[in-house]
């Protein structure tokens, strides 16, 4: 059905099958699209993308990422960060994305370089898109041994990051380490986003000591778990019991095919295991699942668009989600992982929109065509090259 939307102070203010612009109006002509909530993007590493030419994963798996970016940190600068990062932002925002959520490095090697330069690029990108910040923190985080680390942390979260992350299955006591960061969260009054259980070794099962500690605590800010690759690999009843405290603690869960596709599974030459979440047993629990990149041409990923309806093709095609439901974990449910208000075009909503040269939402996740006009805080910041716009 074609409609006419309007909207005032960044909100959608009416859709009507017809609306007759006022003075000063700026009139863009869809040219017959479908459009929909705005893309979001709620887990990329915005100071590693584009290194894939220069910083080489030797053994193509999660520890060959580490390693390799951790021999590069020294020739690594401040503006170099900055740049690869912006151009990353301004290709997301050129397909559709207004809401960004970005992990950081925060490490004794390179102390808060990555923090400076994203704070920086968060503000020259203010006008196209929402960019939240992520403190990495390095490993360990708990006890005497992790002071060094949470004490980073405090410093990004001061100097301007959103959130507080970390790697807790990556740490010396997974568990220790949920705790360590569940209450330096709490401390610094942030919300906490935690890269979980990124293997495929059935043993790694912190997800759900972290959902245990969060009801336990009654911890009152919102908690993201990232990856939870080990879910996937649990028997039936493991993943039924812990999706069903993970929705009961309200843990958003953000599944990353692109990254997780490419590092999990490479000791598995048979029947390769997909490296992916249990979507289907979150899903059916009530849990919020959101998917992202992750990753973009890194060593940790060596490919990807920065386009997240290539993100909702792959979830249809790893975890058997229709169209509308893949749409909606880069849609709706990553804006809800990233706390951010529903977007759409319907009156009320955030008016952070995407329009796109597709018949339907299939259509748009097939094709993934180019030519999008896209809308932030209700006003066009990209794709306006094949479309009228005018103003009045």
């Amino acid at each position: 059905m074609r409609v006419d939307l309007r909207t005032e102070a960044g909100l959608v203010a009416s859709v009507a099958a017809s609306i007759l612009p006022t003075p000063g109006d700026v009139v863009v002509d869809g040219a017959g699209g479908l459009c929909f909530a705005a893309l979001a993007e709620p887990h990329a590493h915005l100071d590693k993308a584009f290194l894939a030419g220069r910083v080489v994963n030797r053994t193509g798996d999660l520890e060959g990422a580490i390693t390799a970016m951790m021999e590069a940190h020294p020739d690594i600068t401040t503006d170099d960060v900055a740049a690869r990062a912006e151009r990353a932002v301004r290709r997301m925002v050129a397909n559709g994305v207004t809401a960004i959520r970005s992990h950081v490095d925060v490490t004794a090697a390179n102390d808060l370089r990555g923090v400076e330069a994203l704070v920086e690029v968060r503000r020259r990108v203010a006008d196209l898109c929402t960019l939240q910040l992520v403190a990495l923190v390095e490993w360990p985080v708990a006890g005497p041994e992790g002071a060094a680390s949470r004490a980073r942390a405090t410093r990004a979260i001061e100097a301007g990051v959103d959130v507080l992350g970390g790697c807790p299955h990556l740490d010396t006591d997974a568990r220790a380490a949920n705790t360590a960061l569940l209450d330096l969260a709490a401390e610094l009054g942030v919300p906490l986003d935690l890269h979980c259980d990124e293997t495929l070794d059935p043993h790694a099962q912190s997800l759900e000591h972290l959902a245990e500690e969060v009801l336990r605590r009654a911890h009152p800010r919102p908690v993201t778990a990232s990856h939870c690759v080990s879910l996937g690999v649990q028997d039936d009843a493991t993943q039924e019991r812990v999706a069903a405290r993970v929705a009961e603690a309200g843990i958003g869960v953000i599944a990353l095919p692109h990254t997780n596709l490419f590092l999990q599974g490479r000791d598995h030459q048979r029947a390769m295991p997909r490296g992916l979440t249990a979507v289907r047993a979150l899903r059916r629990a009530g849990a919020t699942v959101a998917a992202g990149a992750d990753n973009l041409q890194d060593p940790f990923n060596p490919v990807g668009r920065a386009d997240p309806l290539e993100t909702a093709a792959l979830m249809v095609m790893t975890t058997h989600l229709l169209p509308d439901e893949a749409l909606a974990t880069v849609t709706a449910a990553s804006r809800t992982v990233m706390s951010l208000p529903p977007a759409g075009p319907s009156v009320g909503s955030a008016a952070d929109l995407v329009v796109v040269p597709a018949s339907d939402v299939r259509a748009a996740i097939a094709d993934q065509p180019a030519d999008r006009i896209v809308v932030h805080a209700g006003r066009v910041v990209a794709g306006t090259d094949g479309a009228t716009v005018v103003r009045r």
